[in-house]
């Protein structure tokens, strides 16, 4: 039996599907094949860990026709899928499960496009409207649609020798100290720019945690952030702020420098799920977001948000022009929470 997993295309999402890909891979165990089909980055997320057994890559601006298209329908056809579980809320998604041969499709009817599916899942609504729930949960309830029995919510993550080894270098490059005393910054967000904090506020926090906390700070980034990783360390003007920014970026280094350092702050972005998925006590700056949406269930997680009549509004950019929502979460307060998890942290040598 050969089961295709639709995976969701944004990398937070992608962590929150690992208590899914857990969940079935104990249920059906050797009597199916779990296939996933992914994105390649989201391949990245997901490397070093076991529940798929193979992995057909999706790409429609791929230079690798197998990936896109044509190309990409043959892939999946030959793949002779006997069951589909559309994780993303897409029509394209579904499209290809129908498109798969798969006799049996498992998604939520959303958007129209149940005639696509033929295990359809009903979202939370009230008032004709979705009803903020845990992402983590929505996926899970695919996976017991399926037949699988009641799993741990724990997301999990794994990252590879060579991960850590370009780890290891960032480490001995900034003369970093073991034993959990880095605090990771990840100011970044490809949501839009209504999840960032301003650059100037991260680059003061960055100098309180060297100067105050003594504690050395690394600034990670994703290729498109590089600049604004630059621009923290330049403000923050201290040899503890270090940046990513002129290393050889990748998800795997990102992993691997989030799962060695022993306190993350984030905005609500992919990153802050690694953390939860590698133990690490996580800060998130949350602003235009309903924190429901995308709960990891992180024991060490900190969630930092203003009450604001327009909070939350969903929007990628600020419709009011303001900002509020994030210029208003000053740097007193979100110190003030960094330094109360570095006191509960202990101190202990990096893996």
């Amino acid at each position: 039996m050969k089961i295709g997993v639709f995976l969701p295309n944004w990398v937070g999402d992608a962590v929150m599907a690992t208590p899914t890909l857990r969940a079935l891979s104990e249920h059906f165990g050797d009597r199916a094949r779990l296939v996933g089909i992914l994105r390649p980055y989201v391949a990245d997320v997901l490397a070093g860990t076991t529940w798929l057994d193979e992995q057909l890559l999706f790409d429609p601006r791929s230079a690798d026709s197998r990936q896109r298209g044509l190309g990409f329908f043959r892939q999946l056809r030959r793949q002779k899928l006997d069951m589909a579980i559309v994780l993303p809320n897409s029509w394209r998604a579904a499209l290809w499960a129908r498109a798969s041969g798969a006799q049996e499709r498992i998604g939520y009817v959303r958007g129209g496009r149940g005639w696509l599916l033929n295990r359809k899942l009903d979202p939370q609504q009230a008032n004709g409207r979705f009803t903020p729930s845990p992402v983590l949960d929505y996926f899970l309830d695919l996976a017991y649609a399926a037949g699988a029995a009641p799993n741990s919510r724990h997301v999990e993550l794994a990252t590879l020798p060579a991960d850590e080894r370009a780890a290891g270098a960032v480490w001995a490059k900034f003369r970093f100290p073991s034993g959990g005393q880095v605090v990771a910054l990840n100011s970044g967000g490809a949501f839009g720019a209504a999840k960032l904090w301003p650059t100037g506020y991260f680059a003061s926090l960055a100098r309180r945690i060297a100067v105050e906390d003594r504690r050395s700070v690394l600034v990670v980034c994703g290729p498109k952030e590089r600049e604004l990783a630059r621009e923290i360390v330049r403000s923050a003007a201290h040899p503890r702020v270090q940046s990513l920014a002129d290393e050889r970026l990748g998800i795997g280094l990102t992993k691997a420098c989030i799962r060695r350092s022993g306190l993350l702050v984030t905005t609500d972005s992919g990153p802050r799920h690694f953390a939860a998925a590698f133990g690490v006590p996580a800060i998130t700056l949350f602003g235009p977001t309903d924190i429901a949406w995308s709960e990891n269930y992180h024991p060490r997680a900190v969630h930092l948000q203003l009450e604001l009549d327009c909070v939350p509004c969903q929007q990628r950019t600020c419709p009011l022009g303001h900002h509020r929502c994030m210029r208003d979460l000053s740097i007193e307060e979100v110190h003030r929470a960094v330094r109360n998890q570095l006191q509960m942290t202990p101190q202990t040598a990096a893996a």
